[in-house]
């Protein structure tokens, strides 16, 4: 006869066998995503909507995505605040967000501006960095607030602090131009540089212009223009703009009207009215074949941002 404990380890172990595997909603959403990648988008808002209807907030909030972008489905901007708001409800912070900025737009919901606070000021509470930023935005505006640049700076520095780069560029203009602040040229910066060095394109462009100037660092037209270069590739169209000056006037670099015109060419046709406007003059001042030559390389600039 077999030891009692032997007894309750057979029944344990036959216990387990029969013991079904329930689906986690981490494999449920890995389902949703293969199917949208099959690009069977009816199962996948199927899945989504009948994890999103038990009350699943990560659930709900993403198919408050689907439906605000209109991802296989009809963009529905109602649907999408409906949900957002169901997980919202239930402390999903990235739902707090999202229909924070619905409430700030005004989309799917009537504008409001307190609401829009609110729902920026419980992510912010909950350490969320991008709420922390959107909070520190309100404040900086008086948008459902009282406009705060002290608290405006509190926020941004939270959000700066676990590394949001666009708080950090708000925080870097906000001591350049002495906003609720003595002015701070050094201040501004090691915000602007902290953004840049992790792609932040404002600020890439930001720096290189308190380089340009030599405000709060030595003045050097070569780190402008690399930053300058930095910025422009990521699209930044002021950039594109100042890089074709830089070139067209020799400025860190050695005069190149081609490559000038052809980034004053790429600002223009990002809709750059400043490069708009001088295109004119600047072609008067160059070869038809420099103008090809530019063109041409103009062209090669654009295809490389679109990929």
């Amino acid at each position: 006869m077999w030891p009692f404990s032997k007894h309750i380890a057979v029944l344990i172990s036959l216990c387990l066998i029969f013991i079904p595997v329930v689906p986690t909603f981490a494999d449920v959403f890995d389902e949703i995503r293969q199917a949208y990648k099959s690009g069977d988008n009816t199962k996948a808002i199927k899945l989504l909507s009948e994890e999103a209807n038990k009350g699943n907030a990560q659930a709900q909030f993403n198919l408050g995505v689907m439906y605000y972008n209109g991802t296989g489905v009809t963009q529905d901007f109602d649907a999408a605040a409906r949900w957002y708001s169901l997980a919202a409800a239930k402390g999903y912070v990235k739902a707090i967000n999202n229909l924070g900025l619905m409430f700030q737009k005004g989309i799917g919901v009537q504008q409001d501006f307190n609401k829009a606070f609110k729902m920026y000021q419980l992510a912010a509470e909950e350490g969320d960095a991008i709420g922390q930023l959107n909070l520190g935005d309100m404040y900086a505006n008086g948008a459902g607030v009282i406009q705060d640049y002290q608290e405006a700076i509190k926020w941004y520095k939270l959000a700066a602090a676990q590394g949001e780069v666009a708080a950090q560029n708000h925080l870097g203009i906000i001591y350049e131009d002495g906003t609720g602040v003595p002015q701070n040229y050094k201040e501004a910066v090691k915000w602007y540089k902290l953004a840049a060095d992790n792609g932040h394109k404002t600020a890439q462009f930001n720096l290189g212009l308190l380089y340009l100037k030599g405000k709060g660092v030595p003045k050097n037209a070569k780190e402008a223009l690399k930053l300058y270069r930095l910025a422009a590739d990521n699209g930044e169209t002021t950039a594109q703009f100042n890089l074709g000056l830089l070139y067209l006037n020799g400025m860190g670099v050695k005069k190149d009207n081609v490559l000038g015109y052809a980034w004053m060419t790429v600002a223009a046709a990002n809709g750059n009215k400043d490069a708009q406007d001088s295109m004119e003059s600047i072609s008067g001042k160059m070869t038809s074949s420099q103008i090809k030559k530019a063109q041409e390389t103009a062209k090669d600039i654009w295809a490389k941002q679109q990929k």
